[in-house]
């Protein structure tokens, strides 16, 4: 399979609602919760790439462009944007929806480098 195609099949995509538990006192997203969800956009996108071992070694400046309210529908996004020997970059966006309306827009946007390991945890070739 060409580089293309394997970086278009890893797009990975969730969903989650954003419940009161997980938000701050604004009640809002908690900004920790989001990275958490997005590192493991991260992962899921990088292993579905490769199909070895992935860790995460870096983030990426993370835009926290809009607030995600409680009781709203989230859509993280995960693509591979850069394939290098042993590790690799994926963008992860976090769209927000309103649950009883059309209303959807990018809230949070930001990058993660990923490398991948072998069983001695030493960077291999992630293709």
């Amino acid at each position: 399979m060409d580089l293309a195609r394997r970086i278009a099949d890893s797009e990975t995509r969730v969903f989650k609602v954003v419940f009161p538990n997980t938000t701050n006192h604004y009640d809002t997203l908690f900004g920790g919760m989001a990275m958490y969800l997005m590192d493991e956009v991260a992962f899921m996108a990088a292993t579905r790439f490769s199909r070895k071992r992935m860790v995460t070694v870096s983030s990426k400046q993370i835009d926290f462009n809009h607030p995600i309210p409680a009781d709203t529908l989230i859509e993280l996004i995960g693509r591979v944007t850069r394939v290098g020997t042993t590790s690799l970059d994926v963008e992860v966006e976090i769209f927000v929806e309103e649950m009883y309306s059309d209303s959807r827009h990018l809230a949070i946007k930001g990058g993660f480098t990923l490398v991948a390991i072998d069983e001695n945890k030493s960077p291999r070739s992630v293709i």
